[in-house]
C-alpha cells in the first residue's frame, strides 16, 4: 500500500514525513520525492508472540512518498508542475496535511479549507487537462468501431462537465465498470483522501474549531481526517520509548501519529490485516475487505493463489482465550475453509496448496 503527501508550502508536510518514516528528509528537495517504508504498528503481532514461540516478527508495511509542496498554478507547470503531478498519479490514496497552526513565512493566516481548495483546484485542473486530451483519442477509437472506446467516451464527457464545475472524480458516483474504463488515465482526483490536520502544540488531540471545519468536508466527501502534531512528534522521536509513552499521556494520546494514520489508511482504502504464524516468522499481511481466502494465500505468494487447496484458518481471539494453537484445535476453533471463505481483520492463516 501505497500512501502520497501533498500540501502547499509551509503546512509541515516534510516534517510529518520524516516522524512516520524516521528519516531525516530535505524539505528543500526539488526534483525527487522522498520515499520511505515504514512498519505499520500492530500490537495483535505481539499478542500472537505471546502464545507463538518465534525467530521474529514481521509488520505490515506501509510505502510512504513525501511529494514536493505544491504552488498554485502546478497545473499550468508553475512550480514543479508534471513533476509534482506525476508523482501522485502513482499512489493509492492522497494524505492531504493541512495547516491548522500560525507558520512564519505562510501567507494570510489559518485557514484550512481556503487551502485544501488550492490543492483540489490543481488536481482538478490537472486531469481535466488529461481526460480533454484523451476524448480525442477514443473518439478516433471510436470511429474504427473500438468497443471499449465507444464505451468509455460518454464516461469521459460526463467527466469533463463535472471537472468543469470543479467536481472531483471521486465525487461523480462512477459506477464499477466506469472505473475500470478510466483507470488507464491516472486520474489524480479517483483517489480517495485522508486529510492530515498538523495542529498546534495547544490542540494536540484536535479539538478546535479549526479541525472541526476540516472533519465537517470530510464528512460531506466521505473522507477521513486524523490531528497531527508535527512538532510534538518530532519530539517524540528524540526519546526513548519508555519516555514517549509518558509524553503522549501528558498531552492526552493515546499512540503515536503512525498508527493514528496508519490504522485511518486502512480504513480509508478498505483493507484489513491477516496473520501467519510459525516457528520461523509471525507476520501481518494486508489484503482488501472481501478477499477470499485463495486471494489471501496469493499476497504471499502468486503461486499459493493458483495451487491453494484449502485454509486452516482461527482468530487472534480464540488464540488470546485458549493461550495455545493446539488448545485452540482441540476446541474445534481451528477450522478448514475453501475457495469461497471470505477472510476476517485478525484471521490466522496455514495455506495448504498444491
Amino acid at each position: 500500500m501505497e500512501v502520497g503527501i501533498v500540501g502547499l508550502p509551509y503546512v509541515g508536510k516534510t516534517t510529518i514525513f520524516n516522524v512516520l518514516t524516521n528519516l531525516a528528509a530535505n524539505s528543500f528537495a526539488t526534483t525527487v520525492p522522498n520515499v520511505g517504508v515504514v512498519a505499520v504498528p500492530d500490537a495483535r503481532l505481539e499478542q500472537i508472540h505471546a502464545f507463538v514461540a518465534t525467530e521474529k516478527i514481521v509488520y505490515a508495511l506501509l510505502r510512504v512518498v513525501d511529494i514536493a509542496g505544491i504552488a498554485q498554478g502546478a497545473s499550468k507547470g508553475e512550480g514543479l508542475g508534471n513533476k509534482f503531478l506525476s508523482h501522485i498519479r502513482e499512489v493509492d490514496a492522497i494524505l492531504h496535511v493541512v495547516r491548522c497552526f500560525e507558520a512564519a513565512g505562510a501567507e494570510n493566516g489559518v485557514d484550512p479549507l481556503r487551502d485544501i481548495d488550492t490543492v483540489d483546484t490543481e488536481l482538478i485542473f490537472a486531469d481535466l487537462e488529461t481526460v480533454e486530451k484523451n476524448i480525442d483519442k477514443q473518439r478516433k477509437l471510436a470511429r474504427a468501431n473500438d468497443k471499449i472506446a465507444i464505451a468509455t467516451i460518454p464516461v469521459i464527457e460526463n467527466m469533463i462537465a463535472n471537472l468543469q464545475r470543479g467536481v472531483p472524480v471521486r465525487a461523480m458516483g462512477l459506477k464499477p465498470e466506469e472505473q475500470k474504463l478510466i483507470k488507464p488515465l491516472g486520474l489524480m482526483t479517483v483517489k480517495k483522501v485522508l486529510y492530515v490536520a498538523n495542529v498546534d502544540e495547544s490542540d494536540p488531540t484536535g479539538k478546535g474549531p479549526v479541525v472541526e471545519k476540516i472533519r465537517e468536508k470530510a464528512l460531506k466527501e466521505g473522507a477521513g481526517v486524523v490531528a497531527v502534531c508535527g512538532k510534538l512528534e518530532a519530539e517524540l522521536m528524540e526519546l526513548p520509548p519508555d519516555d514517549r509513552t509518558a509524553m503522549l499521556h501528558d498531552y492526552g494520546l493515546t499512540e503515536p501519529a503512525l498508527a493514528t494514520l496508519a490504522h485511518e489508511a486502512y480504513r480509508l482504502l478498505g483493507q484489513q490485516s491477516f496473520f501467519t504464524a510459525g516457528p520461523k516468522e509471525i507476520r501481518a499481511w494486508t489484503i482488501p475487505i472481501g478477499a477470499t481466502a485463495p486471494q489471501a494465500a496469493g499476497v504471499i505468494h502468486s503461486d499459493f493463489e493458483k495451487g491453494f487447496i484449502r485454509a486452516e484458518i482461527y482468530n487472534i481471539k480464540d488464540l488470546i482465550e485458549y493461550k495455545s494453537e493446539s488448545a485452540v484445535k482441540a476446541a474445534k476453533k481451528m477450522r478448514a475453509e475453501g475457495k469461497n471463505y471470505v477472510m476476517h481483520d485478525g484471521d490466522i492463516a496455514h495455506f495448504l496448496f498444491n
